[in-house]
């Protein structure tokens, strides 16, 4: 979950900047269980994406961007987010590890991209957070050109 505050971006939710780990069925709309979950915990978000997916234990991780208002969770803490470099590895193999900060990072920089090109992302959020994203550029196929 991440928010603005004080016109920065920062992670929280009932876990504080950890992240969630859902399992869900087979039958289930993942990102319907994304929306339910914050719904009930924090109130309607104004922004669920999906970001990432990568193989895992017993089966698929899902990675989502959970944006939520500024006056929601006022009582959960907050940790600013700071910049991390990306997981990389070779144009054909996915990177050998990926910490939590390089998901966060890469949703970041997907949202950036979306704010610029997707009109219903770019609706959700409001210009502070427009302002906020614009030093998360995206970087699509960098790992190509120093091949």
């Amino acid at each position: 979950m991440v928010r603005l505050r004080g016109g920065r971006l920062e992670l929280t939710g009932p876990c504080g900047a950890d992240a969630w780990y859902i399992e869900s069925h087979d039958e289930d709309d993942p990102m319907e269980v994304v929306k339910r979950l914050s719904t009930n915990l924090m109130g309607p978000p104004l922004l669920v994406h999906s970001t990432s997916w990568r193989r895992g234990p017993g089966g698929v991780l899902l990675s989502f961007l959970v944006v939520i208002g500024e006056d929601q969770a006022a009582d959960l803490a907050g940790v600013p987010i700071s910049r991390a470099d990306l997981a990389r590895n070779s144009a054909t193999e996915a990177a050998k590890g990926i910490s939590s900060n390089q998901v966060v990072e890469h949703a970041l920089r997907h949202m950036a991209w979306l704010a610029q090109d997707d009109a219903a992302v770019r609706t959700a959020l409001s210009p502070g957070w427009v302002a906020a994203l614009a030093g998360y550029v995206p970087e699509p196929f960098r790992h190509l050109a120093s091949s």
